[in-house]
């Protein structure tokens, strides 16, 4: 089946599903990702379109291993939250986080409109993380899903 080469991401199904375990899970209710790479046919990387309604946050603050990530905020503004600290980021701005530089990052929307995001990761086999604020490491599986581990190996 032949991809789409132009195409509006806009008009992609939004799903704010999510691998995360209980109670991660829950509180990743307020993001909404569009999966404009998947739609497009990629396979050697992700590109999501990631919308964070008011009072909600990207994902839990991580790092990866293998696995180089940038952000570019679109509309609204979000709080980037890095072990540097706090830094407000506004349309036009990006961030980028190089594969194992173990800086736990995440995206907040402490504003009353929604933030948009377009978010791009590599798909590296083998690529795993951390969460340094909870209790929580993840594996990406060969079958490309991820799976949630405790820090002391335990699975959830």
């Amino acid at each position: 089946m032949t991809k789409p080469v132009g195409f509006d991401p806009k008009s992609l199904p939004e799903s704010n599903s999510t691998s995360y375990p209980e109670p991660w899970r829950t509180q990743a209710a307020k993001r909404w990702n569009r999966r404009v790479g998947d739609h497009g046919g990629l396979k050697n990387f992700g590109v999501n379109l990631t919308r964070i309604e008011p009072g909600g946050v990207s994902s839990q603050r991580h790092w990866h291993l293998k696995q180089d990530e940038f952000v570019y905020v679109l509309e609204g503004e979000a709080v980037m939250i890095t072990d540097a600290g706090e830094k407000l980021m506004k349309p036009g701005m990006c961030a980028c986080f190089p594969a194992g530089a173990k800086n736990g990052h995440h995206f907040l929307n402490r504003t009353s409109k929604d933030v948009l995001l377009l978010v791009v990761g590599d798909r590296t086999p083998g690529d795993s993380g951390e969460y340094p604020d909870i209790d929580m490491t993840v594996a990406l599986q060969p079958d490309g899903s991820f799976r949630f581990f405790r820090k002391d190996g335990t699975p959830y």
